[in-house]
């Protein structure tokens, strides 16, 4: 009777011992993983630096005056080259890969997605053209348009306080009849 209850503990023994090497031999598998993880995102990180760099002579060319742009690199879960609020190149599925992408209002658009570098230079390129020319079309270059602005707004302006004015004086009107209309009634009596 007791050797059974000692076969039957050491057998349970046993059993508890693979398992714990399984989760053993797991966790390092894991790990490992998670390591080739880790270099993966250096190799990402190192590439988005090295194309950080080659956009340098783009920048550097910026009016000194423009705050479009905020080049920076984030070290997230995704690694990002960000070139302003709502553009940015990070590395595709494969890890070697561009991809510059543009947020937009109904969800990322992909601008240029190639495996060199000098591609997506141009690409980045052409896109801070395309936004320096929007920033001098809305800043609006042309004189004629900003006194044409200018007038609308005095003439908006000067409606506004005529009406204010007239206003002003009905209320004076009413007032003014109220009180010899008040005055009339005290002195009859």
């Amino acid at each position: 009777m007791w050797g059974r209850k000692e076969k039957a503990g050491a057998e349970k023994a046993d059993a508890v011992r693979p398992l714990k090497e399984a989760v053993r031999e797991a966790r390092i598998e894991a790990a490992e993983r998670s390591a080739v993880v880790v270099d993966l995102r250096d190799a990402e990180l190192a590439r988005l630096e090295l194309l950080n760099e080659a956009l340098d002579p783009v920048f550097a060319e910026i009016p000194d005056g423009v705050d479009l742009f905020d080049r920076g690199l984030s070290r997230g879960d995704v690694p990002r080259l960000w070139v302003d609020v709502i553009a940015h190149v990070e590395m595709g599925r494969d890890k070697r890969q561009y991809r510059f992408v543009q947020d937009t209002r109904y969800g990322r658009a992909v601008l240029a997605e190639s495996y060199e570098a000098p591609e997506i230079i141009e690409a980045v390129t052409r896109y801070v053209a395309r936004r320096l020319v929007e920033r001098e079309r809305a800043l609006g270059d042309d004189p004629g348009s900003k006194i044409s602005v200018a007038r609308r707004v005095a003439k908006l302006e000067r409606r506004h306080l005529r009406w204010r004015g007239f206003g002003l004086f009905a209320i004076g009107v009413v007032v003014g009849v109220a009180a010899l209309f008040v005055l009339a009634l005290l002195t009859a009596h």
